[in-house]
Order: structure tokens, then sequence, then C-alpha cells
């Protein structure tokens, strides 16, 4: 009976993470523990990654467990250091959220999300300007999320987005991955980096540093997320994620602090080959 509830719990963690129910990096991350958890084995731990190649943080979580001779315990800490990380990365991020700041956003970071959450804790006045990110409209999400906070947040279709950033002092994005020279994030971010530095718009990408990897790998998902046209001569893509280059970044927000491109790699592959 167990072996049937953990399978039934199992499928359903992955159809959730495939159909992007469950979204954001670190939310992926600890679906995936708690599936694999359910199901130990390396045929799981296949499945699971397929699911989201483009998530180094559920790849290095899952590496981390299975070399364990205690994978429960691996995975605890693997947790602990996540959450620990995340906080601090909430500190970084929110000292540099001024009063009567114009902010931008791309997607739905849940590490952003806690970054502006701390700084409207912390009494400071601010606005959040978003896309709709299209096809699933993940930029809904973000203005729901902050107006739960009482944040007040402009939502503008994509192709607006040069509008709403030149009016901003500051753009966070969040990341789903990082290799030596290039973070991957939501489609359309490679683009928002261009424009915030044409607009001299200082840009931070907000994730902890277990998101390195070698290479990142670009996931493809259906087209039907962006029309389902069944027309011969018609063809849809649906590219969900881009690269940015991070030496077009002002700096990197992980648990190590504010740092530019060579320090934040420096420590993050260091951090990586410690698993």
């Amino acid at each position: 009976m167990k072996k049937v509830i953990n399978s039934t719990l199992f499928n359903s963690i992955i159809s959730d993470i495939k159909s992007v129910k469950i979204q954001g990096a670190e939310n992926i991350c600890k679906a995936g523990i708690k599936a694999y958890l359910l199901q130990p084995n390396k045929s799981s731990a296949k499945q699971i990654l397929l699911t989201r190649p483009t998530e180094p943080l559920l790849q290095n979580a899952l590496v981390a467990i299975q070399k364990s001779t205690n994978p429960k315990q691996t995975a605890k800490k693997f947790l602990k250091d996540l959450e620990s990380s995340h906080n601090k990365i909430s500190k970084f991020g929110a000292s540099l959220i001024k009063n009567d700041m114009n902010i931008y956003t791309h997607c739905h970071s849940s590490t952003v999300m806690d970054i502006l959450k701390l700084a409207k804790k912390q009494k400071k006045k601010f606005v959040v300007y978003t896309t709709e990110v299209e096809p699933l409209l993940q930029g809904h999400k973000t203005a729901i999320d902050l107006a739960k906070s009482k944040i007040h947040t402009i939502v503008a279709p994509d192709l607006a987005a040069e509008h709403s950033l030149a009016k901003c002092d500051i753009f966070f994005f969040g990341a789903d991955a990082f290799s030596k020279s290039e973070v991957a994030n939501k489609i359309g971010t490679s683009t928002l980096v261009k424009l915030a530095k044409l607009h001299n718009v200082p840009v931070y990408s907000c994730g902890v540093s277990l998101k390195f990897t070698k290479k990142i790998i670009i996931e493809s998902r259906s087209p039907k997320e962006v029309w389902d046209e069944r027309n011969k001569n018609i063809e849809v893509l649906n590219i969900p994620f881009d690269k940015a280059k991070l030496k077009d970044l002002t700096g990197i927000i992980s648990e190590f602090g504010i740092l530019k491109q060579k320090e934040f790699i420096k420590k993050a592959s260091n951090k990586l080959k410690s698993l």
C-alpha cells in the first residue's frame, strides 16, 4: 500500500513540475527532492531530471543526495543550506532598495519576491514594474503575489518593456542557471538586460550559488503553450529561457553577497566541489 501511495504522489509531483504548476528553481528543487525520497533510485532520478533540464539546482541536489549513504539526512542538510542562502540573498537584495525607487522585475522568482517583501517589511516605499511574461503570464502571478504584501505593482505587456524599464532605478531578476559567462532566465531576460544597459539602469541577477553549472542546457517546451494552431503551414516556437551575459550585469546577488562575475564564479565553483 505504501508503495502505491508513494508512486501516486511521485507521479503527481512529476506532472506538476512538467506543467509548470510548480515553478521557480528553488520550488522545483524542493519538489524534486521530495519526489526522489519517495522513490530513491537511479530511474526515478533520471525521470525527475528530465522534467526540467534547465535547472542545475535540482541537478546538483540529486547528485549530492545520490552520493550519500544517508539520503534523507543529506536532503535535509541541502534544504537547510538552501533556506539559509535564500534568507541571506533577501537581506543583500533589500539593502539595495531605497525609498521612492521604481523597481523592474521579470517573470516570477521566489528569490526576487522575498527581496521585495523584505524591503516592504523594512517600511521602504517603492513601486514594482513587471512584464506579463508570455506565454504563461507568470508576471500576473508576480503582481498578485506582491499585491498581497500591499506592494504597488504595475503590469505591462512584454513589448512595452522599454517604456516601463526606462522609468526604473534598478532591475532585479532571478536565475535558473549560472555558468562561467552567462545566466539563464525566462525568455526576454537577455533583451531586458540590454535595454537596462541602454537606459543606465543597474541590473542584478539573484540566486543561490548552487545554480552554477558547467554548461547551461535550454529546454524546449510544448508549442501548445504559445498557440495550439494545427496548421501544417504554421510552425509555433516556444523558447522558455534565454541567456544573458554576466559581464553585462551590475552584480550577482547570492549568499556570498553582491559580487562581480569573476568573484562569484570562483566562490560558486568551490561550493559546488564541496558537495
